[in-house]
């Protein structure tokens, strides 16, 4: 069974990739360290939500009211 975090960082992967970011300019746009991001698309570290908010933010999409 695939764990949730590791869904996260596969999808998260796989949607950056179409959009021809690179992992530093992703971590530009939401705030982040390059390296955290690729810790990120590995598995490799828990995200917090705060940190899921501000991806979703650098990629512009907006919070629901």
């Amino acid at each position: 069974m695939i764990s949730l975090r590791k869904s996260f960082a596969t999808n998260l992967r796989r949607e950056r990739l179409s959009l021809g970011l690179s992992q530093e300019d992703l971590a530009h746009m939401a705030g982040l360290h390059r390296t955290y991001v690729g810790l990120v698309e590995r598995g490799e570290c828990n995200i917090s939500i705060d940190n899921i908010e501000r991806l979703a933010r650098g990629w512009g999409l907006k919070r629901p009211n």
